[in-house]
């Protein structure tokens, strides 16, 4: 696959990925952060900010194609 494609495709699934992961994660939080303290409020946005990296970086390592020898 050339790179330029490999990379539209990366960029497009990337933005999919942050927007579904951000209305998950928020609904998730709506539903069950209700009465949960300031520092529970904290942890679980500290923990689901940091958690979208993951996958974001397995797309990124495909965008940029096989490993050179």
């Amino acid at each position: 696959m050339p790179v330029r494609l490999r990379k539209f495709i990366g960029t497009i699934l990337i933005i999919v990925l942050v927007l579904v992961y951000a209305l998950v994660a928020n609904t998730i939080a709506v539903a069950t952060l209700g009465n949960a303290p300031w520092w529970g409020h904290l942890l679980y946005f500290l923990l689901t900010g940091l958690l979208w990296v993951l996958p974001a970086m397995m797309i990124i390592k495909w965008m940029a194609g096989p490993r050179q020898q």
